[in-house]
């Protein structure tokens, strides 16, 4: 999933929340293509919402 996928299916998140997130460690998994550009599998989103869902 590219970042602006990511932030649409949060719901309106900010990219720059997205990154902070990151920083924080509170953000799924990603890794860099060669172009630098983030790319996270689905599969580390989708259990990335089920974290957040059972700890809420």
């Amino acid at each position: 999933m590219t970042v602006p996928q990511i932030l649409t299916e949060l719901g309106g998140v900010s990219r720059r929340t997205f990154y902070r997130w990151r920083e924080l460690g509170y953000g799924p998994a990603a890794f860099k293509l060669p172009n630098g550009e983030l790319r996270v599998w689905r599969s580390d989103f989708t259990t990335l919402l089920r974290q957040l869902e059972a700890a809420a």
